[in-house]
């Protein structure tokens, strides 16, 4: 994890996130702090990690997604030398079941 934006105003929204039980808080939390194309942006970002690691292509992602390769490309990157956020999320919700389509 990088030290560059930890702080203890992003531990604290670490906690909060953490501190939600259900669907509909997340959803309402997310309303709150962030604007629909910010939610949108995270949710799409998550969609092509999960496809990438299905190992699809980029047209095929892009066409899927609406995301441009250049967001595929840093999604890549970040599935191939991040600090592992995506491939534990994306492994947890395989755990639960295919997300929503």
């Amino acid at each position: 994890m990088t030290d560059r934006w930890k702080d203890k105003l992003t531990d604290q929204l670490c906690r909060a996130i953490l501190a939600l039980k259900e669907e509909d808080e997340v959803y309402r939390f997310l309303e709150d702090v962030a604007t629909i194309g910010e939610i949108r942006a995270f949710a799409q970002r998550l969609e092509v990690a999960r496809l990438l690691s299905e190992n699809m292509t980029y047209p095929q992602i892009a066409q899927r997604t609406g995301a441009s390769t250049a967001t595929i490309s840093r999604v890549k990157k970040f599935l191939d030398y991040g600090a592992d956020g995506y491939k534990t999320v994306l492994s947890r919700l395989k755990d639960q079941g295919k997300p929503r389509n």
